[in-house]
């Protein structure tokens, strides 16, 4: 297992990784890390690094990419999920750095301290001229109340601030938490002599802070950006600057980075800039660094995902429930693809049990990359079987049933143009098992060499097919078969389904002479790990 360190990490990390026995941690740098690619089971960057469309085609390999801070504006997600590759962060762990930050920014715009230290060392002294403010009793308005906000939050009380704040996801009780007000945009620009950003970058957020916003802000507000700078126009900000609208701006995050020569937010007084440090502390780094060596070792030695930002996030105890579910969904769907024929049209699957009442993506997930694994090239896994299989028009269905013939199964159903086929499967003694087709009772294990039949259940068909294998040299290791209760049309024979397991893989010469058999209506191959 190679993991690639394409960006500085602390040490904390690199012993994480380093403890794997079998595991190769290759250090590298932003400029030299994709002479490695090729090999690479996992990559780690933080915010240099740019994981396009293009790095990816060069990472066969890669299962995961693991990014040591918040945001994922630098890894193509759609280009990752498509190409089967988890991408995971580090949420919340350079918390308690960014809202320092935050503070240490609102504070130097109110005692003026960039332009105090630049004209005392400069040996003027300008003391009357250097007036400044108390945060005591402004209005803070607090953007977004994830991580970051709160931790804002609790520091800007005991500077004894008033504090509203906006945040259409979070629950009244956070806020009741908090003892925050939540209220409108338009309020809270309105009333907020201090604004704070601690939002994500989507469609909607992007240039939030425009000529509109600005304009219904209250004269003379003051605003803090340790975000994401593409959600503030930065010409509209500037000519806000300028009118006297905004007394301040703390800006650092920018919509391009580092800011090109002749940037004009710079060239104004009233704006205080640094180099996107928010979460660039000792401490910060530390967190971030061992959260993602371990999220990363995780995934890769149990497939638990934490914090994944392109795959359903499912808690580790929940994981370890499902777990043997998702690899008897996977196999379920594997046998499926095999059994049907026909162009696939419209996949259902079903829980039943104690199963229901869980978090079933990953099982329906691992059912459709199944499905799919016979007819695509590239790799189809948990992370983009929805993906691939919305992409070829399937329409997929979930279904929720309390009871179950077994205590907990998985049932896939696929329709074709050509019909439908349905298998259910359940986990006995930890082993995933077949257990219905198509309404038949069968029982097989779900592992190795699988001939699956459909039969008329007339005389001769079991010692037809015990002398057809043995006379092409394969050896039977488990033989089940099931029957219909009843005939499907009055008079015709019973129908039977026969699975079975063989020591070596069935020869295509077998299954034809199989078919020679007038009882015989299918015989499929299909073969599990």
């Amino acid at each position: 297992m190679n993991i690639l360190i394409a960006e500085k990490v602390s040490d904390a990390c690199l012993q994480i990784l380093r403890r794997e026995a079998g595991w190769n941690v290759i250090c590298s740098t932003p400029k030299e890390y994709r002479q490695h690619l090729a090999d690479a089971d996992a990559l780690l960057v933080r915010s240099a690094v740019q994981v396009t469309a293009e790095v990816l085609a060069q990472a066969p390999r890669l299962k995961v990419i693991g990014r040591a801070g918040v945001g994922v504006d630098n890894v193509d997600l759609d280009a990752a999920t498509a190409a089967g590759v988890l991408v995971m962060n580090t949420p919340g762990g350079n918390a308690v750095s960014v809202a320092e930050h935050t503070l240490a920014l609102m504070l130097a715009m109110a005692r003026q301290i960039p332009k105090a230290n630049a004209t005392t060392r400069a040996g003027q002294w300008e003391k009357k001229n250097l007036v400044g403010s108390e945060l005591r009793g402004k209005t803070l308005g607090v953007i977004g109340l994830g991580s970051i906000g709160r931790e804002v939050v609790k520091r800007a009380r005991a500077f004894a601030m008033k504090i509203v704040a906006h945040d259409p996801y979070v629950t009244s009780q956070i806020a009741r938490d908090l003892d925050v007000q939540l209220v409108a945009l338009e309020e809270l620009y309105a009333q907020c002599d201090y604004i704070t950003l601690h939002l994500s970058l989507t469609p909607e957020t992007q240039g939030l802070i425009g000529r509109e916003a600005l304009a219904r802000m209250k004269t003379g507000v003051r605003l803090v950006n340790c975000a994401r700078g593409e959600l503030v126009d930065e010409a509209a900000l500037a000519e806000a600057l300028h009118a006297g609208k905004v007394a301040g701006a703390a800006l650092d995050a920018f919509s391009i980075e580092p800011p090109p020569a002749g940037f004009p937010l710079f060239a104004l007084d009233q704006v205080i800039a640094t180099p996107h440090i928010g979460g660039s502390t000792e401490e910060a780094q530390e967190i971030v660094g061992v959260r993602i060596a371990e999220q990363v070792s995780e995934y890769l030695r149990s497939g638990i995902a934490i914090n994944a930002v392109n795959m359903a996030a499912v808690p580790p105890e929940q994981y370890r429930a499902i777990g043997p579910y998702i690899a008897l969904a996977e196999r379920l769907g594997m046998v499926a693809a095999h059994v049907a024929a026909g162009n696939p049209k419209a996949v259902q699957v079903a829980y039943c049990g104690k199963l229901a009442d869980l978090n079933t993506t990953l099982i329906r997930n691992a059912a459709l990359a199944g499905l799919l694994h016979r007819s695509t090239e590239g790799r189809v896994n948990l992370v983009n079987a929805r993906q691939a299989a919305g992409q070829r028009g399937w329409e997929i269905a979930e279904r929720h049933e309390a009871r179950a013939a077994f205590s907990d199964s998985v049932q896939v159903e696929l329709e074709t143009d050509s019909g439908r086929v349905s298998l259910e499967g359940a986990v006995l003694l930890g082993q995933p098992r077949l257990v219905n087709v198509d309404g038949i009772y069968i029982e097989v294990p779900l592992t190795g060499h699988l001939l699956l039949m459909r039969n008329h259940d007339v005389p001769g068909v079991i010692g037809y097919v015990g002398s057809t294998l043995g006379q092409h040299g394969v050896n039977i290791a488990n033989f089940s078969l099931g029957r219909r209760d009843a005939p499907l049309h009055p008079g015709a024979p019973l129908e039977a389904i026969s699975v079975v397991t063989t020591d070596q893989p069935v020869p295509e010469s077998a299954v034809a002479r199989l078919l020679e058999n007038p009882a015989v209506i299918t015989a499929r191959l299909v073969t599990l790990p």
